[in-house]
């Protein structure tokens, strides 16, 4: 059944009500016409529970804006939604990612992320080509996707919308890497669904490493949100020097701020008896949140990113498949993930609505059943980088 409105609906009560489901939950396909953002093909969903939310076709089927019942969920940057015809790869140091970054999900990948990175390229057995020089995570985030599909569909009395698409990042005598994306929601629902499969499509061993940049912006952001984690231990802070100097810790936010310097957190969660693992950033004032649910599998590690600075104000959570270490790090540990020809990594995660008093308690008390978090602001950093097994 549909559940609308406090009241469950079979297909046949929801479509004597209208000819389409569409009067109330759909899917379709639009195109933004003006600015930097012009030419950007979207797909807008509406789930019928007051969510909504755009796909970014044209930028790797990426989650741009999110609402729910018109509060916003997503984070906009200054940046907008530009148009990746705009984008330079290489531009500004390596830092040109910056003016592409916006939204309440980013991919960052197929074969790079987190900072700057010169590695060897021996394995492309090209001579021109000594090494892979590598921009601000990765390519694959502003590559617009084929779209291979999206609409609505029954099963029984009950109706999902969903898209799918593949993102295609490959270079001649380089890496040729496939994202196949499918983003589901069960109308009468808030919970969207992401589904993740990275295929080498090439004949080289290719390396490859991922990451979400999940952003969320004000009114589910302001002073005195909390962040929700099952944290097993804090591992490294990228203010270590300076740990308390902007009086920020990692569980409350701050108002924005003037000259606030990011702050970036690696901590070392646990999973629950499955396998998965929730964190969640709440409003209590306004008992509204979002929570992100991975596998630990899947991501093994999971980054807290602060951004209070003013006119840019954001929390990202960064589930990722390697330390905050970094590229060459993760060669030198054994931990980069390699590809062949036709072997793949899949990825599952969930993006929940968190949109009353009593979901925000039940998502608290599910995460902290699995770990207790630190309860101080500043709890020390252990720098113990757990080794990540079962790499090829």
């Amino acid at each position: 059944m549909v559940k609308l409105h406090g009241k469950d609906f079979s297909r046949r009560d929801i479509e004597s009500l209208s000819g389409d489901i569409r009067h109330v939950a759909g899917v379709r396909q639009m195109e933004l016409s003006d600015g930097l953002e012009r030419g950007i093909r979207i797909l807008e969903f509406r789930s019928g529970t007051g969510l909504r939310f755009t796909v970014l076709i044209d930028r790797a089927m990426d989650l741009g804006d999110c609402e729910h019942n018109g509060r916003a969920i997503g984070w906009n940057s200054p940046s907008g939604f530009r148009n990746p015809a705009l984008h330079e790869y290489e531009g500004e140091g390596g830092l040109g990612w910056l003016r592409s970054f916006s939204g309440l999900m980013v991919t960052c990948g197929l074969d790079h992320t987190l900072f700057m990175n010169s590695v060897s390229a021996e394995n492309y057995n090209y001579n021109p080509r000594q090494q892979s020089n590598h921009s601000l995570h990765g390519r694959v985030g502003t590559i617009p996707a084929r779209l291979t599909g999206y609409g609505e569909r029954w099963e029984g009395d009950r109706c999902y919308l969903w898209a799918k698409g593949i993102i295609n990042q490959g270079a001649v005598f380089g890496e040729h890497l496939e994202l196949h994306r499918h983003i589901e929601i069960e109308v009468g629902t808030d919970i969207i669904r992401l589904n993740d499969e990275v295929i080498n499509r090439g004949f080289y061993k290719t390396p490859h490493m991922y990451c979400y940049h999940i952003n969320v912006g004000h009114p589910v952001l302001e002073e005195g949100s909390r962040y929700l984690a099952p944290i097993k231990d804090v591992v490294w802070a990228a203010h270590e020097e300076e740990y308390t100097a902007q009086k920020t810790g990692y569980r409350t936010a701050p108002a924005p701020q003037m000259n606030f310097h990011e702050q970036v957190w690696q901590h070392e969660l646990a999973s629950d008896q499955s396998g998965k693992v929730p964190v969640a950033i709440v409003n209590d004032r306004l008992n509204i949140g979002l929570q992100v649910t991975t596998r630990k599998d899947q991501f093994p590690c999971l980054y807290e990113w602060q951004n209070y600075q003013a006119g840019q104000y954001a929390f990202g959570i960064e589930p990722s498949t390697h330390h905050v270490l970094g590229n060459q790090a993760a060669r030198d540990r054994n931990e980069m993930i390699w590809l062949n020809h036709g072997e793949s990594k899949s990825y599952n995660t969930e993006f929940e609505i968190l949109n009353s008093k009593q979901a925000i308690a039940n998502s608290e008390s599910k995460i902290k059943a699995i770990a207790q978090q630190p309860t101080e602001d500043f709890p020390p950093l252990s720098n113990n980088f757990v080794q990540i097994g079962g790499r090829n």
